[in-house]
């Protein structure tokens, strides 16, 4: 069985190492990682191939809160990410414990993440990420990750 993928590409005015270090430390991670309307606390990181990442979002604005409730969703979750590659400042790889969603069996899915430097100094990001066992679930993963990838522009000033 073929996975089905999809990516998600943005440019940063940015170092690949200051991408990196936003990528996998705590204080990166929580300043950029959750949308709008939630916030994202670490729990635990081991930055090694086996480690994982343990955090939790938690919806906080008002529509995300309503959405949340409407959908029979909790308002905080936490997640938990394995790290399968790790190549300092080029590739970061992790699968994801799909474990939240009711009436569906836990399952993992794979995400990579690739840096490339660019010729002005910046860094160009494609994350590449396996579709979810539904195109709604997977269409909010998309959106979420494309979210994401617009927080980090935010937080570098690109």
């Amino acid at each position: 069985m073929t996975t089905q993928k999809f990516q998600v590409e943005r440019t940063y005015a940015a170092s690949p190492e200051k991408i990196w270090e936003l990528w996998t430390t705590e204080a990166g991670i929580e300043a950029w990682w959750a949308p709008e309307g939630f916030t994202v606390h670490v729990d635990a990181l081991d930055l090694r191939v086996g480690g994982t990442l343990t955090y939790a979002m938690t919806a906080t604005g008002r529509e995300q809160v309503a959405f949340m409730e409407s959908a029979g969703l909790p308002l905080s979750s936490t997640s938990h990410k394995t790290f399968t590659e790790i190549e300092p400042t080029r590739r970061l790889a992790y699968t994801t414990l799909a474990d939240f969603i009711p009436g569906v069996e836990p399952y993992e899915f794979l995400t990579e993440v690739e840096l490339r430097p660019t010729a002005d100094g910046g860094t160009h990001v494609t994350m590449t990420a396996d579709t979810m066992h539904d195109e709604e679930w997977t269409g909010r993963l998309a959106a979420g990750r494309a979210n994401e990838m617009d927080n980090l522009a935010k937080v570098v000033g690109s």
